[in-house]
């Protein structure tokens, strides 16, 4: 996790993004505890009623889990669910504005291709 938050979004928002990469990245596992309300917390050195509100997102997103008197844990499946959703954001994001401006510019897919072969050599 970063040891660092900013002003760029919410906190909660920040600290549910942050869990949701640590799953991604394979930091947590399916069924492994995420940090606790009060580790978080203490960690980042904010309330917990902010942390809660980002490990919510989470439980509503069906991504963690509650054991009562235990922890939050990852639900099986958030992995892949997650990279899914993040392939459709990629593709929104950075795919299809490249081959929009390719068109502009008159290239095909396969010159696109090769200009993205050639950069990474």
């Amino acid at each position: 996790m970063r040891a660092v938050l900013d002003e760029s979004q919410p906190i909660f928002q920040q600290i549910a993004d942050m869990i949701r990469d640590d799953i991604i990245d394979r930091e947590f596992k399916e069924n492994e505890k995420v940090p606790s309300e009060n580790e978080l917390s203490q960690f980042y050195n904010i309330n917990r009623a902010t942390v809660r509100k980002g490990l919510q997102q989470l439980l509503d997103e069906n991504l963690i889990y509650k054991r009562r008197g235990i922890g939050m844990f990852v639900k099986e499946g958030a992995r892949e669910s997650l990279v899914k959703e993040r392939q459709k954001q990629y593709v929104q994001d950075y795919i299809k504005p490249l081959l929009d401006e390719g068109n502009r510019l008159g290239l095909n897919v396969d010159s696109i291709i090769q200009l993205m072969k050639e950069e990474t050599k």
